[in-house]
């Protein structure tokens, strides 16, 4: 089956390579903006500094090779689906953050695990802890 999902912006970090960024969703890193292209600007009505959002990202550096991959925080071999590594079958990321600032079409937050550049899917408003695994 093929899918079509298309990019609804990018998000700007510090990040240039895989080694650079952070291994997971890191709350003290360095801020990140996510900026939404600009006729989606208005779908952020509603959203304020301080909400917590699931950031869904296409991982478009990435290639995906093996099932099985050492983590890069243990060394301990395991499958894709037990990491959150890049490579995978499909590339999407998701990490939960809050919001910071939101200036026009640009939201700023911080603890992205992503490179500069990487396009948008989606933002939706992240449940709450004791409902959210992702959190």
């Amino acid at each position: 089956m093929n899918l079509t999902c298309k990019s609804i912006g990018q998000i700007r970090t510090p990040y240039q390579t895989m080694d650079e960024c952070p291994r997971n969703v890191e709350v003290d890193s360095l801020p990140c903006k996510i900026v939404l292209n600009n006729d989606l600007e208005d779908g952020l009505f509603g959203l304020a500094a301080g909400d917590q959002i699931l950031v869904l990202y296409w991982m478009d550096k990435a290639a995906f090779t093996k099932l099985r991959l050492p983590s890069r925080k243990t060394g301990e071999l395991r499958g894709v689906f037990a990491l959150r590594t890049p490579q995978r079958p499909n590339p999407i990321g998701a990490a939960v953050v809050t919001i910071t600032k939101i200036s026009n079409n640009e939201i700023t937050v911080a603890g992205l695990d992503c490179l500069d550049n990487t396009p948008l899917l989606d933002i939706k408003p992240a449940m709450g802890r004791e409902q959210n695994p992702w959190i």
